[in-house]
Order: structure tokens, then C-alpha cells, then sequence
């Protein structure tokens, strides 16, 4: 079913904005959405009405928070298809489930001198960091599976280094820097018949496609709120409930207790063992508003809308002289590209005088970068707020702006 762009646009204030003189086109959804009134209102609702801490209280705002902020958990769940709501732990965000994952394996004992962590070249510096810091505590090894020229990952490489120690898994399900949709599935069948932990990184797909955690079969799934039009400083890692039982927590503090002695402290059940002091109430509550609302419109429809938007780009670019399109035909919302003899800063400081709003940089992927020998890209990244039009105008600043740097 075919989406209104226009009719949604009028839910984000945000775009209605000019900025230097010119009509907004945003086009920078892959670093952060914008925010439909949906959820802002329901922000506002909770600051102006129900403002309080949760858990424990016996006042009516204690009771009334910790419902909201119980129900968002119940939200989440259902919306990825968990088997229940305890599977869900409210985070900072997708860099910060990463980290609490990887802290998590390495107390546990699980990563061992000799065991072997998987990644790919494709990933976010949030899903490189964290397992090189476990490497670097536990003595296990880093692999990396490589990069295809045509920014696909290589199967048969990764068939190859699943016959070592392999104990980790961690890829990403959407390539934040390229658009580059992983074959997770396939991936996560294949690692765990070789006796490896799963863990995907859904920032770039949780806002695009449609997602049946229990089908998929990962031990772990992140994704960032503030990448799916809820606030920032909110996320979601879920978990595996016999695999999140058996970790113990990576840090202290009030709520992840049953009870606390000098003498010894006896940790609280999930999901609160993982959530240890007041937790970003707002954010939760914001993000099951985010939730409810894109399902609302459904995210098929959702794809369906910014895959049109994505192959209209390409052909759009396409006549711009000296263009290089990085990433496979089939990408997922985002469009990375360079300019032969022009510096992607340059390009984009000319498009934001424009009114467009790209980013330019590594995008927090510099082994990827390094590998196709670049500095870094412009990408152009899609929301369900974009529009043919906002194309049209990407194409004509792009065309005017190496003119005018030629």
C-alpha cells in the first residue's frame, strides 16, 4: 500500500524550517530522524503529567511512570516479536547494548585466550571497539570477514572463518556507511550450527524494515531510538532469555538488586538486572510512541516507499560527471558518494548552503573507508518524510555544486 510523504511530512514541525533561506530537505535520517508530534506530544505528556521515578513508589505518579514505562517494554517486544517482554533491555542506545553484550561475555567467562570473535568490514566503530576490548581482556582473537568491490560481504571468506574458534558473531543487519543490506538470516543459521553467539546490529534496519526476532534467531539484536523517530539516549538490546539469565551484569547500582548486604549483594531477574539506576523513562515511553506510530503507517509500506526513494537517487546522480555510487544496487535507505577530484567536506558545505542536508565523513566506519581507499563519502539517507521532490532538489544541488567546484 502506497504511503502519503507529504501527509506525514506535516507531522515533523521540524521540517517546515528553512535554513539558509532555502526549504529543509533532510536527508541525514541514517545519523538521526526526525520526530513526528506523536512523540513529542507524548514527551510532553509525560514530563506535564506523570513525572516521577519508577519501581517502588506508592504514590500515584511513581505508579503511574512505572506503568508507562512497563508498557513501552511490552511495546517494544511485541513490535520485534520477542517472546517476552523481559527479553527487552532498555539502553542508551545501539553502541551502548553492543558494549553491554560484549562486557557481559567477557565476565562470564564464555570468551576464553584462544576463542575467536567475528565482525565484518562493514561495521559501525561501535560494533568494532567493544569486541576488540573483550579481545584485548580475554586474550581471544579478532577475525574480520571481507568486503566485496561491490560493498557485499564475502560469503565464502565467512564460510571459511566459521571453521575456526569462532564464539562470537556480531555484524551489522544494515550497513550504516554504504546502505549494504547483510544476509543475517542466512548468517545467523550458519554461526549457530557452528556453535557461535549471535549478536546483530539493527540500527540501520529497525527503522526501515519489518522484524521477527524469534524467526531470525540471533542471541542479540541492538537498535538506536533516536534512528527510528523516538529520542535520543534511548535503545534497545534484546536477548535471548536463557542466554541473558546466565550473564551476569555489567554494572551496579539501584534496580538490578534483590538485595544488597556488605557481605554479599544478590542481583534482581530480568530485564532489571541489566538496568541498574533510573533508567531514561521519557525515552522509553517515547520510543514505544515511535513504535506504535510507524507501525501505524507499517513498514512494509515504509520499504517499499524508501526503496523508490533509493533507486530514484541512483538514476538521478547517475548524470552528475565523475560520480561514484558506493554499495550494491539493492541498498536500504542510505546512498554513499564521491565526486572524482572533489573533497566529499566540500561538496557537502556547498549542499547545506543549499538546504540540504547530508553527511560527509567516514561515518564512524574508517577500516571501510581504508578499504576502498577514500577518506570518506557524502551519503544522502531516506525516512518515510522524504519525497520524490527532495530527490529532485539532492540531484540539482549535487549537479550545481560541481560546477561550481570545478
Amino acid at each position: 500500500m502506497a504511503i502519503d510523504p507529504y501527509g506525514i511530512r506535516d507531522q515533523f514541525p521540524i521540517l517546515n524550517r528553512k535554513v539558509h533561506g532555502n526549504s529543509l530537505v533532510y536527508l541525514d535520517s541514517a545519523a538521526t530522524s526526525q520526530k513526528p508530534v506523536a512523540v513529542l506530544d507524548a514527551s510532553r505528556r509525560y514530563y506535564e503529567e506523570i513525572n516521577s521515578n519508577i519501581h517502588r513508589g506508592t504514590h500515584h505518579l511513581a505508579q503511574a511512570a512505572t506503568s508507562a514505562h512497563e508498557d513501552a517494554r511490552k511495546v517494544v517486544a511485541n513490535h520485534l516479536h520477542a517472546a517476552s517482554p523481559e527479553e527487552i533491555i532498555f539502553t542508551a542506545g545501539a553502541t551502548d547494548g553492543i558494549n553491554l553484550a560484549a562486557s557481559a561475555l567477557g565476565r562470564s567467562g564464555r570468551i576464553t585466550r584462544g576463542d575467536e570473535i567475528l565482525i565484518s568490514a562493514l561495521e559501525h566503530h561501535s560494533n568494532i571497539v567493544p569486541w576488540q576490548m573483550l579481545c584485548e581482556r580475554t586474550g581471544a582473537t579478532l577475525k574480520i570477514i571481507p568486503v566485496n568491490e561491490d560493498g557485499t560481504l564475502d560469503q565464502e571468506a565467512f564460510e571459511r572463518l566459521l571453521a575456526g574458534q569462532v564464539r562470537v558473531l556480531a555484524v551489522t543487519h544494515v550497513s550504516n556507511a554504504f546502505g549494504t543490506v547483510v544476509p543475517v538470516a542466512a548468517m545467523t543459521a550458519a554461526a549457530k550450527a557452528a556453535g557461535a553467539l549471535v549478536l546483530i546490529d539493527g540500527a540501520q534496519a529497525a527503522p526501515h524494515t519489518s522484524l521477527d526476532l524469534q524467526e531470525l534467531g540471533a542471541d542479540f539484536y541492538v537498535f538506536s531510538g533516536h534512528k527510528v523517530y523516538a529520542p535520543t539516549g534511548i535503545g534497545v538490546l534484546f536477548g535471548r532469555r536463557a542466554i541473558l539469565d546466565d550473564l551476569p551484569p555489567w554494572r551496579g547500582g539501584g534496580e538490578m538488586i534483590k538485595k544488597v548486604a556488605f557481605e554479599k549483594t544478590t542481583y534482581n531477574e530480568l530485564p532489571f538486572k541489566f538496568e541498574a539506576g533510573t533508567p531514561h523513562i521519557e525515552g522509553a515511553i517515547g520510543l514505544a510512541a515511535a513504535l506504535e506510530w510507524i507501525d501505524g503507517i507499517g513498514l512494509p509500506a515504509v520499504h517499499e516507499h524508501e526503496a523508490a526513494l533509493i533507486r530514484h537517487a541512483a538514476e538521478a546522480l547517475d548524470s552528475v560527471d565523475g560520480l561514484h555510487l558506493y554499495g550494491p544496487p539493492d541498498r536500504m535507505a542510505s546512498l554513499s558518494f564521491n565526486v572524482d577530484g572533489l573533497h566529499h567536506y566540500d561538496l557537502g558545505t556547498l549542499l547545506d548552503q543549499m538546504g540540504i542536508a547530508v553527511r560527509t565523513g567516514h561515518h564512524c566506519c574508517q577500516p571501510l573507508m581504508a578499504r576502498f581507499d577514500v577518506t570518506g563519502t557524502i551519503r544522502a539517507s531516506f525516512g518515510v518524510y522524504n519525497t520524490a521532490e527532495d530527490v529532485d532538489r539532492l540531484a540539482e544541488a549535487v549537479a550545481k555544486a560541481v560546477t561550481m567546484l570545478r
